[in-house]
């Protein structure tokens, strides 16, 4: 159990009855940073209704007012009027993935140098394939050799494109970046995936979608090749749908401490991959439903109550992103689970492989690092510190398991903000 020597963190609330909340999640950042991108590049003016305001969405908006931008907000809608791309700027993504993957096609579309840094564990993320991608396509890029940030595009105000192979091994961001500002290059782009697995394919699928809603057709002749034909990209009315992975922890909740979650808003249809949480719970025992009102689990008396449920094999492939709300629930089976398919997230905000092993380890647990993802053995859990690496993801799944094992400290839960800056008072009107 966690002792008085803990002097900074954030006691992880436990719950004292069965959950019966109905939550409503804000925007998804996923949707909200390429609708960014593609307002900016857009041949009129946007809005987005309901975006998500966090730290990754705010860097993103910020990165492009710098890069000429105009993004006027108020509360529940941003409106956004392209301008002139033009560098001479430096720009900070943060720990941001889809700022720092994102923004670099946009910058090599401006007139002049644009610097791209972040914090400091985002200079150990892994850029070389936008960076040579760039190169590829005639943009000059200043890099030391680092294939990391920091780094210089130096813009001459538009991108020729034609053909370039890329290895997306690490990262589906890489397809992504590039396929958003593929309409802006003068002969579009033809773009193809040449490493040993591609990951999270939905985020692609969002890409495109995205892409289809503002007149921009992206064909895929073969697998893994992507054809961009030069166009506008047309202004839109956007309205954001609710963050559904950052919906997992509090849907994992419900089987933890029993009783019943909704997520308010649930889309009937959508790219993002959270939507895997509604059919991978019932793998644990839940029972979902989805209606008019969202997406509903029913964890019955759940874990807290005596509930039990068998270890799972789960291949998380397309859905790298929910692989440590999926681990505290593996950690807490009575027989074995595997989570394979998440070898890239050891790129991420931080190496969540070994970030994993090492909190659940420090719980009690027993679980192992594989080539492609995480090995759980039956053990005990009790309290301890729990660290979340400047890692959203990590800092919420010390909080869900805080729910149900006592004592369990969170470090760092302030760095949900990169995603979801309500977190912790969401947490506490899921418990309320």
């Amino acid at each position: 159990m966690a002792d008085s020597t803990y002097s900074t963190g954030w006691a992880a609330p436990a719950a004292s009855a069965p959950l019966a909340a109905r939550l409503t999640i804000p925007g998804s950042k996923s949707l909200t940073n390429r609708e960014l991108v593609l307002s900016a590049l857009a041949s009129g003016p946007s809005t987005l209704h309901a975006p998500l305001v966090a730290r990754d969405t705010e860097l993103m908006a910020d990165a492009l007012r710098a890069l000429g931008t105009t993004i006027e907000t108020s509360p529940g809608v941003w409106r956004i009027t392209p301008g002139e791309l033009h560098g001479g700027t430096e720009l900070h993504a943060g720990l941001a993935g889809t700022v720092m993957r994102f923004i670099p096609p946009v910058a090599a579309l401006a007139d002049g140098p644009v610097t791209i840094d972040g914090d400091e564990h985002a200079r150990k993320r892994p850029m070389r394939t936008t960076i040579d991608a760039l190169r590829a396509l005639g943009v000059e890029v200043e890099d030391d050799d680092r294939g990391g940030l920091p780094f210089t595009i130096r813009g001459m105000g538009g991108v020729d494109g034609g053909e370039v192979t890329i290895d997306a091994s690490a990262s589906s961001q890489f397809v992504s970046g590039l396929l958003l500002a593929a309409p802006r290059f003068r002969d579009g782009l033809v773009l193809r995936h040449a490493g040993e697995r591609l990951p999270s394919l939905p985020h692609i699928d969002m890409t495109i979608d995205t892409l289809a809603r503002r007149g921009v057709a992206v064909t895929s002749p073969e697998t893994a090749t992507w054809v961009v034909t030069p166009g506008d990209i047309e202004g839109a009315d956007r309205h954001i749908e609710p963050d559904l992975s950052n919906a997992g922890p509090f849907l994992a909740a419900a089987l933890l401490a029993g009783g019943r979650v909704t997520i308010a808003g649930w889309p009937a249809t959508t790219t993002q991959v959270g939507d895997l949480f509604a059919t991978l719970l019932s793998q644990f025992g839940a029972t979902v439903t989805r209606d008019a009102d969202g997406l509903t689990v029913d964890g019955g008396v759940g874990w807290r109550g005596g509930r039990t449920w068998e270890g799972v094999d789960l291949d998380l492939t397309e859905g790298g992103e929910l692989a440590p709300t999926f681990a505290a629930l593996a950690a807490l089976a009575t027989t074995a689970s595997r989570i394979t398919g998440i070898g890239h997230l050891r790129g991420h905000e931080t190496d969540r492989l070994a970030a994993l092993v090492a909190e659940i380890s420090g719980l009690g647990g027993r679980v192992t690092e594989l080539i492609d993802g995480l090995a759980f053995e039956p053990a005990p859990l009790h309290g301890g510190f729990w660290r979340a690496y400047a890692d959203h993801r990590m800092a919420t799944t010390g909080a869900l398991l805080g729910l149900v094992i006592p004592g369990v400290v969170v470090d760092d839960i302030g760095t949900t903000a990169k995603t979801l800056p309500e977190f912790p008072a969401l947490w506490e009107e899921l418990r309320a």
